[in-house]
């Protein structure tokens, strides 16, 4: 149950790159041409400022140009418009979470990337950039990320009730498939417990390094975050 609450949410936002993936693999029956990808990616441009700006992508990201050019094909395919606002974004999770009601969880998510960029819409590199400290990031910064999902409203600092209503909005996405089935009150009771353990010094409020602290102290957890990639 810990490691629900503390990692779970990596693999669920991970899984929207396998998304693009997929969508891509599914719908394109030609042979893969980076040279497609090169004239896709900021079309805009003269093509040697796109092989530029893929470059400049590569440096700033732990993506290969290949991997790039792949993860921007379904970006595309699923946000032609190159941007994706709050409610094409619960559209692609709740694909995933059918027996569920995955709204809320992406919507903590959403606010996590968007950052106030783009008149609240996510851009390909907003993306791009969260996705590469997510998934091949160290473990501080995954846990950085993880902090700032439970941190609703940014003040630094993660409430009890914060926790609990990220962990709802994760029971509430899973639906009636988590073995075993989860009560409101049961999982109040959970987050209480764990929010007890990380809360340290007992003031109430759990700080980055009061998670970071207690998250390095568990194995399993710091294998599970270290072992975290996306296969592309």
């Amino acid at each position: 149950m810990v490691v629900l609450h503390l990692y779970h949410s990596f693999r669920l936002t991970l899984l929207l790159s396998l998304a693009f993936r997929l969508n891509f693999l599914s719908t394109t029956h030609t042979r893969y041409s980076a040279d497609l990808d090169l004239e896709d990616l900021n079309y805009q441009l003269p093509r040697r400022h796109r092989t530029e700006e893929l470059a400049k992508l590569a440096n700033s990201t732990k993506f290969t140009r290949k991997e790039i050019q792949l993860i921007y094909r379904g970006f595309k395919q699923e946000c032609p418009t190159g941007l994706v606002d709050e409610d094409n974004f619960k559209a692609i999770f709740s694909q995933f979470f059918p027996q569920g009601d995955a709204s809320q969880y992406a919507h903590y998510v959403f606010n996590t990337i968007k950052q106030g960029q783009n008149n609240g819409k996510i851009g390909f590199e907003d993306f791009l950039n969260i996705l590469s400290r997510v998934s091949r990031g160290t473990v501080q910064e995954k846990l950085q990320w993880i902090f700032g999902l439970y941190d609703l409203n940014g003040d630094g600092l993660i409430t009890q009730a914060e926790m609990l209503d990220v962990v709802n909005s994760i029971y509430d996405m899973l639906g009636r498939n988590t073995e075993p089935q989860v009560e409101t009150t049961s999982a109040k009771e959970h987050v209480e417990k764990i929010f007890h353990q990380i809360d340290t010094n007992k003031d109430g409020v759990v700080t980055i390094e009061e998670l970071v602290d207690w998250c390095l102290q568990d194995e399993k957890i710091v294998q599970s975050l270290e072992m975290l990639d996306t296969v592309l």
